[in-house]
């Protein structure tokens, strides 16, 4: 049963059990495998960028647990999770730590040396976006930069240096991560508050919905610049307009910040990032 209890721990550090990061995490990591590979990524590049999207996505929860341990206690949504509860030792999450970074880097090396550059910029930023909400009114910014990182590695890894196309889209994956994890945001900023903590959520405070109207305007402009820059046609751009209705509805159904609406449009827009893709899918068919 002990075992149990620290596999289950480590599946929780890890976020196995809610896999909702890692599919937006996908969607803008296919963006740009398909966009940079002209609608057909190599099979093995796709293989090891979408792997690698789950193993760092996995390092930087068990990272943000660690630099979170003596904060998730104080929270309602965090106060089980396994340091919090030292159902897991800060050694024992180091360790994970490690590990998951360890698989990240073989997955790695399977690519070309441009990617590695690459790979050197968005591990610094996966380590520090948790210690951001300490000092940074904005870090869902830079959990965006974070989370857009697969897209740099996908250009790098297929085309071997970064086009506009692909720098647009890295751009649009930051600013959909202020829409989403804005509304994940707002699901704790009652908590963060008293903690003195930063997030989009409380900088938005008073002008929440014009704020979240602002990010997704920005993240369509910037799919927009990557469709140009791509030479791509009507069905992105019909793409595009999908993404826009869904983003407007996720608007208006949680625009009384009701934390379980917020927390619904946070998983959500997991149709923005499948709205997109399939008009960047349709519009690379013959």
């Amino acid at each position: 049963m002990k075992l149990l209890n620290k596999l289950q721990a480590y599946i929780a550090l890890y976020r196995i059990d809610k896999p909702v990061g890692s599919m937006l995490l996908l969607w803008s990591s296919l963006w740009g495998l398909w966009l940079a590979g002209n609608g057909t990524p190599p099979a093995e590049i796709c293989f090891i960028v979408l792997l690698g999207t789950f193993t760092m996505r996995s390092a930087g929860c068990a990272v943000n647990d660690y630099a979170d341990r003596n904060f998730d206690g104080n929270v309602k949504r965090t106060k089980n999770r396994p340091l919090a509860t030292g159902t897991l030792s800060e050694k024992e999450a180091l360790s994970a730590i490690i590990f998951m970074l360890f698989v990240s880097f073989l997955l790695l090396l399977c690519l070309n040396w441009q990617s590695w550059l690459m790979a050197i910029y968005c591990l610094f930023i996966a380590i520090i976006y948790p210690f951001c909400k300490r000092f940074f009114p904005l870090p869902q910014f830079v959990l965006g930069l974070a989370f857009s990182a697969p897209v740099l590695i996908a250009h790098t890894a297929i085309l071997g240096h970064l086009t506009w196309a692909g720098f647009f889209i890295y751009m649009a994956g930051t600013f959909w991560a202020l829409v989403y994890d804005t509304f994940y945001a707002l699901v704790d900023r009652d908590d963060d508050i008293p903690m003195k903590l930063h997030s989009s959520a409380i900088f938005c405070l008073g002008w929440e919905k014009r704020f979240l109207a602002l990010m997704a305007a920005i993240t369509l402009f910037f799919m927009f610049l990557a469709g140009i820059c791509a030479g791509v046609g009507f069905w992105f751009y019909l793409g595009l307009i999908s993404a826009a209705l869904i983003f407007s509805w996720e608007i208006y159904y949680a625009r009384n910040l009701e934390r379980e609406k917020c927390f619904a449009m946070f998983f959500h827009n997991n149709w923005v990032g499948a709205a997109i893709f399939t008009g960047v899918v349709l519009d690379y068919l013959p």
